[in-house]
């Protein structure tokens, strides 16, 4: 690695700046912040001092880092993006804390997007241009509009492939490209009557369950499950109206459709499952293998990642 480049017009106050980091024209970086290496800091930005910075970050023109803010590796923030640090600003009346905001490893965020203060950004996540962004967006989501909304997740398959329910899928199972998840399409009987599906424990559903819960009334633009059990079993059947489910095992990434009664999807241990972009009439039964248990939850992706042994 190399010394800094700091260009002749920039004001770098500091003297915590990485190797290899580069500043560009009327760049002004106060005493205090912390910048890692091989760091692109482009022209009019401003850093103030309680500002954190990790390794192999852009940060593009236009952008002011307030004091609050942590930044970790790898870290992309595009043109003109703006972070706020109090959520009730006043003329010459500042806090006595300034609210922590936290960018992870790997997020992006682009041209022109407004942060509120005191919020996560997760890892890898990515921020659209011009979104505002009102409260903490979870690791690999991909979030737009105003107020921000999750629209996806990162690297997550879709396609024709990824659907849950092929129009023309034979009863049974089939694999998936997460490891341990997959699909089930159940036997569906039709006559005038009406119609009926139906699944049997420890046969096409591949565990004996022991408990069952349902979720419905969830508002489009709210995200549920963001976990993963260490022992426990799930097995999701939307009976009515539709649902995504992303499945994740630390490496591979997968998003399904359930949008049929016959169709439902196995999520064993140690698999990060999100369900999302639930229709207005959307009604989701899941059985699970055990009873209710707060320790079987793994509710932190980082920690999650480090028990799967990811290898992305």
């Amino acid at each position: 690695m190399t010394d800094p480049f700091i260009h002749a017009l920039a004001d770098v106050q500091s003297k915590h700046i990485g190797a290899g980091s580069r500043f560009w024209q009327f760049v002004v970086i106060l005493a205090g912040a912390k910048i890692g290496q091989d760091c692109n800091i482009c022209s009019h930005s401003l850093i103030e001092n309680d500002v954190v910075i990790g390794d192999r970050v852009t940060v593009k023109s236009g952008v002011q880092l307030w004091d609050g803010l942590r930044v970790g590796n790898d870290v992309f923030i595009g043109p003109n993006a703006s972070f706020a640090n109090d959520r009730f600003p006043r003329s010459r009346k500042k806090p006595e804390k300034f609210l922590v905001t936290t960018l992870h490893d790997g997020a992006s965020i682009g041209a022109g997007a407004v942060i509120l203060p005191g919020l996560e950004i997760g890892r890898n996540a990515m921020v659209a241009a011009g979104a505002v962004v009102t409260r903490s967006v979870p690791p690999n989501a991909v979030v737009v509009g105003n107020p921000a909304k999750i629209v996806g997740y990162v690297d997550a398959a879709r396609g024709e492939e990824a659907s849950a329910a092929p129009a023309k899928a034979e009863v049974g199972t089939s694999a998936t490209r997460v490891n341990g998840v997959t699909l089930h399409r159940l036997p569906r009987v039709a006559d005038i009557r009406g119609s009926l599906t139906v699944g049997e424990f420890d046969r096409s559903i591949p565990f004996a369950a022991k408990r069952y819960f349902m979720v419905f009334d969830v508002p489009s633009v709210e995200t549920r499950g963001e976990h993963a059990h260490r022992e426990c079993h799930q097995f999701l059947i939307c009976v009515r109206g539709s649902c995504a489910v992303v499945a994740d095992d630390g490496t591979n990434r997968q998003e399904f459709l359930l949008d049929r009664p016959d169709v439902g999807i196995h999520l064993p241990p140690m698999v990060w499952g999100i369900q999302y972009k639930y229709s207005a009439d959307a009604m989701l039964l899941v059985f699970a293998s055990h009873y209710y248990d707060n320790a079987d939850y793994i509710r932190d992706y980082s920690e999650f990642r480090q028990l799967a042994g990811a290898t992305a």
